[in-house]
């Protein structure tokens, strides 16, 4: 049997690090975040238990890696092993990452329980897009181009729509509330899609 590691990374977030590991937390693709306990009750015992760490504010998993989020009156130098090591004993001994996805959970079908919880753990947001004839289009370039280098900054990006010339994404884990995320969107994917696609007029970020 391999020995679990986890090793800390930095991310453009000074807020969040990222912690990855040497195997699959979940399948390939997945994501999920979490603002609170009580939104990943019932979904993620980990990130359940993470949330016992007083400084602990977003915890956001993906496929080999879990990116925390931090209050800013603690410094990283002083809690970084701590976090590091916790995660690492929590897969060695094989404990439960996810028991459900939550965005499985659609806003209007939740009841009240759940209601805490629409906003951060669900990954589709109270607008409803009409599909669009570009759609597969700008799925396809974000899956290339984008998806990968966002997942190496310990983030995650998620198509929503397309609508008046204008794409909607929601970004996640270190990218959500990085300074330097409103450049990487207009600098970045915004250049990219218009390049390959003229309908595109603009890219904007949903914000919960």
């Amino acid at each position: 049997m391999i020995p679990v590691t986890v090793y800390s990374e930095m991310t453009p977030n000074p807020s969040t690090m990222k912690f990855v590991a040497n195997k699959y937390l979940l399948p390939s693709g997945a994501s999920v975040e979490f603002d609170s306990k009580a939104a990943a009750k019932g979904y993620s015992p980990l990130a359940e238990a993470l949330f016992d760490f007083p400084f602990v504010t977003k915890v956001f998993i993906a496929v080999n890696f879990v990116t925390v989020a931090k209050t800013d009156n603690v410094p990283w130098d002083f809690i970084t092993m701590e976090l590091r090591e916790f995660i690492r004993e929590w897969i060695s001994f094989e404990k439960e990452v996810l028991i459900a996805m939550p965005s499985q959970i659609r806003h209007e079908e939740q009841s009240d329980e759940f209601s805490t919880t629409s906003t951060t753990t669900v990954s589709s947001p109270p607008i409803n897009f009409e599909p669009s004839e570009l759609d597969d289009a700008i799925i396809d370039l974000l899956d290339q181009y984008v998806r990968p280098a966002v997942a190496n900054d310990g983030g995650a990006i998620d198509f929503l729509g397309f609508e008046a010339g204008k794409v909607t994404v929601m970004l996640k884990g270190s990218c959500a509330g990085c300074p330097s995320s409103t450049a990487t969107l207009k600098g970045g994917i915004e250049n990219l899609l218009k390049q390959h696609l003229p309908e595109v007029k603009e890219v904007v970020a949903f914000n919960a």
